[in-house]
């Protein structure tokens, strides 16, 4: 007769699904997690970057093209530097991205997701060439498909990933009240509500935000949307906007975090 409860192993496959995020815990506590980047946008990304190379053989080959000989070496030398540290110059100066993975929003990272070395950057481009043993970057390809987080062999070797890189999206317009200090006895869940109000007001019709400010009537005495502009400007001063004081006012506010 079978137990109704999960095993341990069950319940561990079950809490562990298959997805590209990858997640670090730091030596602080803090868990860290991003979404690696698979097979086709690394693909066309070098592509990109293939692109870029080869148009810039082609406009060094014809201004070389009457230097004979020396032209031909330059070119070659060109050729060499741009096939192994075209990348690397990018990784190091461009935030892990060269052009082609910017155009895809990936970016390198070592495999702690702290930003890439020199010595990592150098390994993994050096060892392209294995990637591309025996042809057509079939070692690669295969490495990349059998690996959990998409490495080919120049990752594992460096200890480095490819992550997707997000955008920073644009900072939360605060309502343009004063700051103002927080009424004696309020709970953190009340702050941290008061602070979500805050932050949402633009997308909040006045409506609902006079229905969430007179829940804490009781605390703030105000109501109505004289209690909606004393909750936004509560919530400015536990998120810990500076506000320019106003003329003859004397000193200068200091930002402020969430009291406990």
């Amino acid at each position: 007769m079978h137990s109704s409860a999960d095993s341990p192993t069950d319940r561990s496959t079950a809490e562990s699904p298959l997805d590209t995020l990858y997640q670090i815990e730091t030596p602080e506590g803090i868990d860290l997690s991003v979404q690696v980047a698979g097979p086709v946008p690394r693909i066309l990304a070098y592509a990109v970057d293939l692109l870029y190379r080869t148009l810039i053989l082609v406009v060094l080959g014809i201004a070389l093209t009457f230097a004979g000989k020396a032209g031909v070496g330059f070119w070659l030398l060109g050729s060499f530097i741009l096939e192994w540290f075209y990348p690397v110059f990018f990784e190091m100066f461009r935030g892990g991205q060269t052009p082609g993975k910017r155009a895809f929003s990936l970016a390198v990272v070592n495999d702690n997701l702290t930003p890439i070395s020199w010595g990592a950057s150098i390994m993994r481009n050096l060892l392209r060439f294995t990637d591309f043993l025996p042809f057509g970057y079939c070692a690669g390809m295969i490495s990349m498909s059998a690996s959990r987080y998409f490495q080919r062999l120049g990752d594992y070797a460096a200890g480095t990933l490819v992550i997707y890189r997000q955008e920073e999206g644009n900072p939360v317009a605060l309502p343009q009240v004063p700051p103002a200090p927080p009424p004696r006895g309020l709970m953190l869940q009340d702050q941290q509500a008061i602070i979500s109000l805050t932050e949402r007001s633009a997308a909040l019709s006045k409506g609902r935000q006079q229905e969430l400010a007179e829940i804490l009537e009781p605390i703030t005495g105000y109501n109505g949307e004289v209690s909606v502009r004393y909750l936004q400007g509560v919530g400015r001063w536990l998120i810990g906007t500076r506000q320019k004081p106003a003329a003859g006012a004397e000193g200068e506010s200091q930002d402020r975090g969430v009291q406990q």
